[in-house]
């Protein structure tokens, strides 16, 4: 039987109604039916087509002449009218899952379809485009330095706006661009400036790695931005991909790589000339991260008060690199709630993603996304499964308009938090609104 789509949803009011819980539980489809009658105008010839039944067996049931028992109508009936399984008494349906929420292993890369190398036909080669760069002219400046930081800082901020995926084949591209440059013996002082620009392309490709949550590629590409930025010691810069290592770390479940990698991130950037407090704030931050992970509480907290003391020592005028401008006061507050939340410290948590939650801004659509889920786990933790609920439906939105594994990662979890309580009203309408968000484009299970 097809899929109903996402349009046949029954009414969140209806699948949260006393009435339609105890009929379901009761098993009483007369009561049921009736009640998808009035209040979802699903008619019985439809519900018939639905649920692979005659129109008059509907009917009967409906008269009280007829009672459904066998297990694969009542199957049948749960998939036709999207009534969620545990309310029929079911396991959960294959539907109520979607697609986004299901890890599956990522396709290997193979040749593209036929249709794609037509579409291509027209382009040059790989070897011809080598060709044509080796006879143009090369013409760098200082302007193209800044071009090319210009280029990445667009770079970063799609990628907070819709996800790396699709930006990764334009940045790699530049990456080895800039580095095919750097084979060409260029002069200093553009040569470190190509060398840093390799370094943050480098770093950004890793990141679209970390946040597809392919974890392998990400520190291929952040060794390699270490290398870039040790060739030209910048350690400043080094700090900053070790810091990002360390993150990458937590993800992974490896806590004590975590601490290890930014306690060198914190060695290098003591090491280097001008570190400001901001670079000094964001590393304390990520150690609290490192030893929220450890479940070291008072380590964790020593750690939030260095970030926060370092962060009140900001100057207007501090020489900040490009890279850490991302850490003001609403990022400090958020990933301050964060630090408390991976300790199970909820109560302090709740308050501090909120405030931040309120200043993000509207267009950073996975931050958004990200620390509503966050928020809503802290909530859940507090038996607050209303808030929980709907700040979860708040960041359906966000979730669904970036494209990041580790939003989607963070939505699992919260989903299977929500999983003791999947029978109270609360929970029910956040799945549904949750199916409408991220619908699963499969067929739904055959007929017994």
């Amino acid at each position: 039987m097809p899929e109903p789509s996402r349009s046949k949803e029954l009414p969140v009011s209806l699948l949260t109604d006393p009435v339609m819980i105890e009929a379901c539980r009761a098993r009483d489809f007369g009561r049921v039916f009736q009640l998808v009658k009035a209040r979802a105008g699903i008619y019985p010839s439809m519900i018939a087509r639905r649920c692979d039944l005659t129109p008059s067996r509907v009917g009967e049931v409906i008269d009280g002449r007829r009672q459904l028992l066998h297990m694969d109508v009542i199957e049948r009936i749960s998939d036709g009218l999207r009534i969620p399984g545990h309310m029929l008494g079911l396991a959960r349906r294959t539907w109520e899952t979607p697609q986004n929420l299901t890890v599956t292993p990522r396709e290997p890369t193979g040749s593209a379809p036929a249709a794609d190398a037509q579409s291509a036909a027209g382009l040059p080669g790989t070897d011809v485009d080598g060709i044509l760069a080796l006879a143009a002219e090369r013409d760098l400046s200082p302007s193209t330095l800044s071009a090319l930081h210009s280029a990445i800082m667009d770079y970063w901020r799609r990628d907070d706006e819709h996800g790396g995926e699709t930006l990764r084949p334009a940045v790699v591209g530049q990456l080895r661009y800039v580095v095919g440059l750097l084979k060409e013996g260029i002069p200093s002082p553009m040569r470190d400036g190509l060398h840093g620009i390799a370094a943050e392309l480098a770093r950004l490709t890793g990141w679209t790695y970390f946040d597809a949550r392919q974890y392998h590629q990400a520190r291929v590409y952040f060794t390699e931005a270490l290398a870039l930025a040790k060739a030209i010691d910048d350690h400043r810069f080094m700090a900053n991909v070790l810091a990002c290592m360390s993150l990458q770390a937590t993800y992974q479940d490896k806590p004590g790589d975590a601490l290890a990698l930014v306690a060198a991130a914190q060695d290098q950037a003591r090491a280097a000339v001008g570190t400001t407090p901001r670079v000094l704030a964001m590393l304390a931050m990520r150690e609290a991260f490192a030893h929220a992970t450890l479940g070291n509480h008072s380590a964790t907290h020593t750690a939030i008060s260095e970030a926060h003391t370092y962060f009140g020592r900001i100057g207007a005028d501090d020489p900040d690199p490009a890279w850490v401008a991302y850490f003001d006061e609403t990022k400090l507050v958020v990933d301050t709630g964060i630090a408390h939340g991976r300790l199970g410290e909820a109560v302090l948590a709740e308050p501090l993603i909120t405030d931040a939650l309120r200043r993000e801004h509207r267009t950073n659509h996975r931050a958004r996304a990200f620390h509503a889920f966050w928020l809503a786990r802290t909530q859940l933790q507090r038996g607050k499964l209303d808030e929980a609920c709907h700040t979860a439906m708040d960041a359906l939105a966000p979730a669904a308009a970036v494209r990041s594994q580790r939003v989607a990662g963070h939505l699992r979890e919260f989903h299977e938090q929500l999983e003791p309580f999947r029978r109270e009203p609360a929970a029910v309408a956040f799945e549904s609104r949750l199916r409408e968000a991220l619908p699963r484009q499969v067929s739904g299970s055959p007929r017994p």
